[in-house]
C-alpha cells in the first residue's frame, strides 16, 4: 500500500503547523520548507481547512494555524479523509471487473491488512509526530 502524495503532504503540513505551537505559517514557508510545490500544497491545505484540522486567518498576514489540538488529530482520520480511495485491488473498486471475485479469497485477506493498517493510524494523533521548531532549522521567535 502506498499513501498519495496528498496524503503525505497533508500529513507534513499539519506537522509543520504543529511545529510552530499556534504561529502562523504560510503555503509558501511550508513549501520551500519541504521542497515541495506550492500550488499541490495549497488544495491541501484547502482540504484540511475545510475538515477542521487547520484554521485559515485571510489578510496580508494571514496564514494557517491548527484548527485543533493535535491531540485530537488521529492521523487515520486525516489519511481517510485526504485518500480519494482504498482500492488496493480491482475487486475493491465498485465497478472491479475481475472474473474470479465471486469465488476469490484475497479480498477478504487484504480487506483485513487495509483495516489493520487504518487501526494501527488510528492509534497515533498529530501529538505522537510533534516536531519541534528547531527540527526544521527553525530558531525559537
Amino acid at each position: 500500500m502506498r499513501l498519495t502524495n496528498f496524503s503525505d503532504y497533508a500529513l507534513r503540513l499539519l506537522m509543520y503547523a504543529a511545529a510552530r505551537e499556534g504561529e502562523l505559517v504560510t503555503i509558501e514557508e511550508t513549501a520551500a520548507r519541504y521542497g515541495i510545490s506550492r500550488t499541490h500544497l495549497m488544495k491541501v491545505a484547502n482540504l484540511l481547512t475545510r475538515a477542521g484540522y487547520l484554521a485559515s486567518v485571510r489578510g496580508r498576514s494571514g496564514g494557517l494555524r491548527l484548527g485543533m489540538p493535535p491531540q485530537e488529530i488521529r492521523l487515520g482520520d486525516v489519511v481517510r479523509a485526504t485518500e480519494p480511495d482504498f482500492d488496493l485491488v480491482e475487486c475493491f473498486a465498485a465497478a472491479g471487473g475481475c472474473r474470479i471475485t465471486p469465488t476469490c479469497r484475497l479480498r477478504g485477506v487484504l480487506g483485513e491488512a487495509l483495516f489493520a493498517f487504518v487501526s494501527v493510524l488510528d492509534g497515533y494523533t498529530l501529538a505522537d509526530l510533534a516536531l519541534r521548531p528547531a527540527d526544521f532549522g527553525l530558531e525559537p521567535a
